[in-house]
């Protein structure tokens, strides 16, 4: 039996923090790269369009709004993405012409209503929207700027290089979440995230040996030099590097096949072993001989089915 083998790559990178318009070169840069380099999937951080606003308070004080608040969260919504907008379309043509599958995290901005989401977009080889995840659960401050999702964007996708889907930063810490996405098959788990702490990286060792998957954990890699002059004073008692990076990739195995990469931008690699797949459940799967659905049964309402892509 012939098992396949899939290159994949992680981008860790430095968005144009509030600019949509030059972080958007700067993706279709990054896939240009990742093309170069034969990836057939690319994974890119979590809000990279804009930037995730590290650091940033937006003068939150409860029970109160303050013009400073606003105008930060204006700044903000103004540079962050609709998916019907002619950005999406622009990414779109660099992936066709790219020939590769793309996860891209961003910021995104509902069309009605105006509501801001941490968002995953999918895209197809052929450069086509083909679906996206919002992140649950914004954690602490971010619950001021993001919108909560729902059970509806849990989503996964049966492409020619293997079963993708994935999570977002700290959802990766809620094993009801992370066990939708075993029950569904997935075979390459995607964790963009904002988290660059030397912890992160058990976190994501456990999921590779709990989901027997490979897991692919992409972060930004940003110092405060790299925000604008008019947020400096916010950002005074901020270390140099505010977020050192530690994108990985991790076999089904706990192989660390690429990284952690720290302290500069990088595209990692690595090729993916299928046979590895079947390798590591010889002594667990925890949707097979591993589970008891006698005794456990997770419902997940609203979770569409994974979508066959071709």
């Amino acid at each position: 039996m012939q098992h396949k083998k899939v290159k994949v790559g992680v981008v860790q990178a430095t968005p144009a923090l509030f600019d949509i318009e030059k972080t958007v070169q700067l993706v279709i840069e990054w896939i240009e790269k990742g093309a170069a380099a034969g990836c057939e999937l690319l994974l890119f951080p979590e809000s990279f369009i804009p930037c995730y606003p590290r650091g940033l308070d937006f003068d939150s004080i409860v029970g109160r709004r303050t013009e400073k608040s606003r105008n930060q969260w204006l700044e903000y919504w103004e540079n962050s993405l609709e998916t019907s907008s002619h950005y999406v379309a622009q990414i779109g043509e660099a992936i066709r012409k790219a020939d590769i599958f793309v996860a891209l995290g961003v910021t995104e901005r509902e069309s009605i209503g105006g509501s801001l989401h941490c968002a995953l977009l999918y895209f197809g080889k052929d450069g086509n929207l083909i679906g996206k995840h919002r992140k649950l659960k914004p954690t602490g401050l971010e619950r001021y700027i993001w919108s909560e999702s729902d059970g509806s964007t849990l989503v996964s996708f049966d492409t020619e290089i293997g079963k993708i889907g994935g999570l977002i930063c700290w959802e990766n810490y809620m094993p009801l979440a992370r066990m939708s996405m075993y029950q569904r098959g997935v075979e390459i788990y995607l964790a963009p995230t904002a988290d660059s702490r030397e912890s992160w990286q058990s976190t994501m060792l456990h999921i590779a040996l709990e989901g027997r998957c490979f897991v692919l954990a992409c972060n930004q890699f940003v110092r405060k030099s790299d925000y604008p002059e008019r947020f400096q004073a916010d950002l005074a008692h901020e270390p140099d590097i505010m977020s050192s990076g530690g994108s990985v990739i991790i076999s089904p195995l706990g192989e660390v096949l690429a990284g952690p990469l720290w302290n500069q931008e990088g595209l990692l690699t690595a090729e993916l072993d299928f046979s590895t797949l079947a390798k590591s459940k010889l002594d667990f799967d925890v949707v097979g001989h591993y589970s008891r659905n006698d005794v456990f049964k997770l419902e997940v309402i609203e979770q569409p089915e994974m979508v066959r892509v071709r």
